[in-house]
């Protein structure tokens, strides 16, 4: 890990971006105090819309965690932001654009060609990723997983002894093999699920909760599109947090 630059916010909490090999990220840390332990971390999932188009609420959701006493930290997605783009992965969002354009059926082969490759590669990347935070002196365990594609948060919580509770979005498409997968999660999960989201599969998210292994799971719905999440939700979600990781 690489530390490319830093600044001190408003509000005390520490960004510094960095590289991972080719991969960029962003690590945002409390303002720390003469008593201050390591910080419980958390790793800050998003879309694949690249880290400078998701900054702004990359940011708020570090700072609304900082505020709690969790650092956290995210990385670029793969074939996201300036990383190289797979012409496999750009065919099938071209399919599924085609697909939900014509207001036709969304079928296995372009979730599975989209999404699997993906979550693939992006696993052992956050992996990565999380060998060298928890390196540095100012960041210890416990780790929870919060947002973004949850495949990959999926994926996270099976393969990610390291990860103790997760807070995931049913926001995005999953394939069937990964339902399979989310019936080995165990860990505590909090799931949002939008129930006007236009994108969504709202009957494929429900059964996808009910297929968590978890015995601790609760699922969090609101009314309203993808992008009407209430501030509660986060509020609740940082609760969920900070009874599972301190």
């Amino acid at each position: 890990m690489h530390f490319t630059s830093e600044q001190r916010l408003d509000d005390g909490v520490l960004e510094r971006e960095f590289t991972l090999g080719e991969i960029p990220g962003i690590l945002w840390t409390p303002t720390p105090t003469p008593a201050s332990a390591p910080a419980p971390l958390i790793l800050l999932g998003h879309p694949p819309l690249g880290l400078r188009g998701m900054y702004p609420r990359l940011v708020a959701r570090a700072r609304h965690s900082a505020a709690e006493g969790f650092a956290t930290a995210t990385i670029e997605l793969p074939g996201s932001g300036d990383r190289p783009r797979s012409p496999a992965a750009e065919q099938a969002r071209a399919d599924l654009r085609r697909a939900m354009e014509a207001g036709e059926p969304v079928g296995d082969e372009i979730v599975d060609a989209l999404v699997l490759p993906m979550v693939d590669k992006a696993v052992p990347e956050w992996q990565a990723a999380l060998d060298a935070l928890l390196s540095l002196p100012e960041i210890g365990g416990p780790v929870g997983f919060s947002g973004g594609v949850i495949s990959i948060g999926i994926r996270l919580a099976v393969v990610e002894p390291r990860i103790s509770a997760a807070v995931l979005f049913a926001g995005s498409f999953v394939p069937r093999a990964l339902f399979e997968e989310a019936r080995q999660v165990t860990i505590p999960l909090h799931v949002l699920l939008q129930w006007d989201d236009e994108g969504n599969d709202r009957q494929a998210a429900l059964d996808l909760f009910d297929a968590f292994g978890s015995k601790e799971k609760s699922l969090h719905a609101h009314l309203g599109g993808h992008a009407g999440v209430p501030q509660s939700a986060g509020d609740a979600a940082a609760q969920f947090f900070t009874r599972h990781l301190k």
